[in-house]
């Protein structure tokens, strides 16, 4: 596992399961307004391509992990689990998939003594405190799948994690 401090009072954007290009050629412009300004940008795989890495990483430092539909090349980039910290707080950073269990606890599962873990794969924003920690599924900005409207998340990290979910 990879791990990268930062320091606090910070505004980080949270995504996951962008499939790009094969769920749109782009960013919705929504999400592309609200990433102008973040401090970092979590990203909890299934990017698809490198292509959009390069994109997030024009607007602001990015951190990632791999999904299972990642194309080689990204897999080989990107670890499967990484731990950054931000303020003093430990993020976990998974993609959620897997065996056994819902997404919830096998992302829960792939960390020991984090504050948060940031995960995906579910498609299905998910936001909620779990004996102490903030579990944050950001769902899905271009594929949301069961729920209405796409979605990212924002945490911020000052004196305690707050995580928001917005819909776009």
């Amino acid at each position: 596992m990879e791990l990268e401090g930062w320091e606090d009072g910070l505004l980080i954007a949270v995504l996951s399961d962008t499939h790009l290009p094969a769920r749109g050629p782009s960013l919705p412009p929504g999400l592309v307004e609200r990433l102008n300004g973040v401090d970092r940008i979590l990203h909890a795989g299934d990017l698809t391509s490198m292509e959009l890495l390069a994109i997030l990483r024009r607007m602001a430092p990015v951190s990632a992990v791999h999904g299972n539909v990642d194309d080689p090349d990204v897999k080989l980039l990107l670890p499967r689990t990484r731990i950054v910290e931000a303020g003093g707080f430990r993020i976990g950073l998974v993609h959620g998939d897997g065996a056994g269990g819902t997404t919830l606890e096998r992302a829960r599962r792939s960390f020991r003594e984090v504050d948060c873990v940031v995960f995906g794969h579910s498609h299905s924003p998910h936001l909620q405190w779990v004996d102490g920690i903030l579990m944050l599924n950001p769902g899905s900005p271009t594929d949301p799948r069961r729920e209405p409207r796409g979605s990212f998340a924002l945490l911020r990290v000052g004196s305690r994690l707050e995580g928001e979910i917005i819909y776009i």
